[in-house]
């Protein structure tokens, strides 16, 4: 990264800042300097025509979602520094023509260079790593492109490429609205397990029309069981408020933001109607999916958008009593995929072992949490779960930290250096 020299002593600076406003967590200070390093160092690349690449880390691919996710702790220091700005500008970039090559994929090449998983039933092409259709992955490209100018001032990205995008992400998720009828998207992949295909010859499972908008698998990359997965579609809402404002207030496109405000309240119109569910025991919760056709799928995934993440998100209000009781029951032995073991609690994934406790749902728990006390909580677990590397990973086992999926998984470390910030009281504005 030696474009961003300069940066890095903006960059010992934000850490000497946790430093000072930690002084007592000697482990935190250290882990925070390893994690946000590392990002920027290894996982972020210049490209020749002023973008920029981001991998996961272990995974040489750039999926929509991880690499917003990846970017999101550096756009507080986008403000003071022209360098990181300039690079959350070329991330946001790549994002958007990636977009235009093919909205229905999640993960893309630096070139077409024909990697990742060419053998897939569906449209592919060399510049797609894994064309496996999520909602959270148009969602995700609007969102850091509107925090972006929230947080540094930076509209240069509002262009052409952004108005080209932006069209096409309406334009899919107002066809997919009615994907048994409208939409042509087929996913297949054989020899796998059944969560990494779709069914009825890569069609999904049938849906019903709810004003909500299809979504093939979720941001783990598992296959939906149900086709309106609320969470990406709440998303969604948040991200449609966020693109009608950009069209109002720097665009000057009047058509665009009536276009986003439309398809907001049809989406979250449905989510009022089919996305809730009266629980015996909780009360009215949301649904994690739902088919329009009187089926539901209660339970939550660690990987973001997730129900745990609904205020992070934006979408609840202060005080909502359904996300409350939700939490409640996400939180709770009710939620399959809540794990409690000797050395930790918390929420994993179908896309990991049984037993295995995600570090980005730790996270999301206390920067969802009201409770100072439980946000440190939440920092002291990451910290002692982190399998002596000082990084984070995937998921660990709820008795044996030592047991852990994926060495080297860039989103988790910023997940964590957002928890450490958001308990500094230093939060990214949106």
């Amino acid at each position: 990264m030696a474009r961003l020299a300069n940066s890095l002593a903006h960059l010992n600076q934000w850490i000497g800042t946790v430093q000072d406003k930690l002084p007592d967590r000697p482990k935190t200070q250290a882990m925070f300097a390893t994690c946000i390093r590392n990002t920027i160092e290894t996982t972020f690349r210049h490209l020749p025509d002023g973008t920029a690449f981001v991998i996961t880390g272990d995974i040489p691919a750039m999926w929509l979602r991880d690499s917003a996710a990846q970017a999101r702790p550096y756009l507080l220091l986008a403000a003071q520094d022209s360098e990181i700005e300039n690079l959350l500008q070329g991330i946001v970039e790549s994002q958007l023509r990636y977009v235009i090559h093919d909205p229905y994929a999640n993960a893309f090449n630096d070139s077409p260079n024909g990697q990742g998983h060419q053998k897939d039933d569906t449209v592919m092409t060399p510049w797609i790593w894994e064309r496996k259709y999520e909602v959270d992955s148009l969602c995700y490209p609007l969102q850091l492109a509107y925090l972006l100018w929230k947080n540094a001032g930076s509209t240069v990205h509002f262009n052409e490429t952004f108005k080209k995008a932006a069209s096409l992400i309406l334009d899919v998720w107002t066809k997919e609205q009615n994907h048994e009828h409208d939409s042509e998207y087929r996913f297949e992949r054989g020899n796998c397990p059944i969560s990494d295909t779709l069914p009825r010859n890569g069609k999904g499972t049938p849906t019903g029309v709810t004003g909500m908008t299809w979504s093939g698998f979720r941001p783990s990359d598992d296959a939906c069981e149900f086709g309106y997965l609320i969470p990406s579609n709440m998303f969604a809402v948040v991200v449609l408020g966020y693109l009608a404002e950009i069209a109002e207030d720097v665009l000057d496109d009047p058509a665009m933001k009536a276009r986003a405000e439309s398809l907001a309240k049809e989406i979250a119109d449905g989510i009022a109607a089919f996305g809730t569910y009266d629980h015996p025991v909780y009360g009215r919760i949301y649904a994690y999916e739902t088919d329009g056709l009187g089926h539901s799928n209660l339970m939550d995934d660690a990987n973001v958008p997730s129900l745990l993440s609904i205020p992070y998100l934006g979408y609840a209000r202060d005080g909502d009593p359904v996300y409350a009781n939700t939490r409640r029951f996400i939180l709770s032995k009710d939620n399959p995929y809540y794990y409690a073991g000797t050395e930790a609690s918390g929420i994993g994934s179908p896309h990991t072992p049984k037993d295995y406790i995600w570090p980005i749902a730790i996270a999301m728990q206390g920067l969802t949490s009201d409770d100072p006390e439980e946000k440190v909580r939440m920092l002291d677990l990451l910290e002692r779960t982190d399998g002596g590397k000082g990084m984070m990973h995937e998921g660990f086992h709820k008795d044996d930290p030592t047991a852990y999926t994926r060495e080297w998984f860039s989103w988790a470390n910023m997940m964590y250096c957002e928890l450490v910030l958001d308990v500094c009281g230093i939060r990214v504005k949106r």
